[in-house]
């Protein structure tokens, strides 16, 4: 058996630290499931109706005060006004091409595999322009809404926009801790890996991967980015596939089968560690 862990290392993309990240969750996570094709829908601004993009539920409650992950869908050419939000949100694409900057801004399209982060209170426009573009939206309080700029304000947070071309992705050839047999690799988004501090990554799992994830923090949740797999729960035969766009959370101490039937991205955000194991 081959162990990969989700190691210590405060290892960040530099612009990162100009972020403010929170150490904890409130709120821990259960065994849960959502398939793409299970996903909620509604408006992501009720106010605009079908002129605002559409929002889909994974995980927690964006109406609430409380942590939560969504998707949201936005129509090609699809543009914003102006607008604030009243908290700090992180983004990653799913599909498509968005763009989120100062409505003066040049464009600047982030494909799929992109990540972005939007300060609250910072006047901003967001624009899509592929055939179908989906992001994972998630906010570490809520409620998320949307003000005009006339209330706009500085909380000391500065936007980060990062093409997927500038992610750092490490392996057994960067660093000791993962032995290359499985070609599982990592990318460092945003938090401090240390002791059980809040943190997300990216886990990238070669096609034809066979494994376990273990974790091992009282809150883990995964988001499938890009790619195809299967899941299930140790001791539970159910198995289900997960496409782009689904979503898993963990118990403390729960073990979860993957196979990978195409390469697959899973962003993962936990409070503390976690193990990927190949079969």
């Amino acid at each position: 058996m081959k162990n990969y862990t989700a190691f210590t290392i405060a290892l960040l993309i530099g612009i990162l630290a100009n972020a403010q990240t929170p150490t904890t969750d409130s709120t821990t996570s259960i065994n849960e499931v959502v398939t793409a094709n299970q996903v909620e829908w509604g408006w992501l601004n009720p106010l605009r109706g079908d002129k605002s993009p559409a929002a889909g539920k994974l995980w927690g409650d964006r109406t609430s005060t409380n942590a939560s992950g969504f998707l949201v869908k936005f129509k090609k050419g699809f543009s914003s006004p102006a607008h604030i939000h009243n908290v700090t949100y992180r983004g990653m694409v799913i599909s498509g091409l968005l763009h989120n900057d100062d409505e003066k801004a040049e464009e600047m399209w982030l494909p799929k595999g992109s990540f972005w982060v939007q300060p609250a209170g910072e006047a901003h426009i967001t624009a899509a322009s592929g055939k179908v573009n989906l992001a994972y939206i998630e906010i570490q309080e809520g409620p998320y809404l949307v003000k005009p700029t006339s209330e706009a304000f500085d909380n000391g947070e500065r936007p980060v926009n990062i093409d997927k071309s500038n992610l750092v992705w490490l392996n057994a050839k960067d660093i000791t801790w993962i032995k290359n047999d499985s070609g599982v690799q990592t990318a460092f988004l945003w938090g401090t890996h240390e002791n059980e501090q809040l943190r997300a990554s990216l886990i990238k799992l070669p096609k034809g991967f066979q494994g376990s994830i273990k974790n091992l923090s009282p809150n883990f949740r995964a988001v499938i980015i890009n790619g195809n797999l299967t899941h299930s729960i140790t001791k539970n035969a159910k198995r289900s596939t997960l496409q782009s766009g689904s979503y898993f959370g963990a118990a403390k101490d729960s073990v979860h089968r993957v196979e990978a039937l195409e390469e697959t991205t899973i962003y993962i955000r936990s409070n503390g560690s976690f193990n990927i194991t190949s079969k």
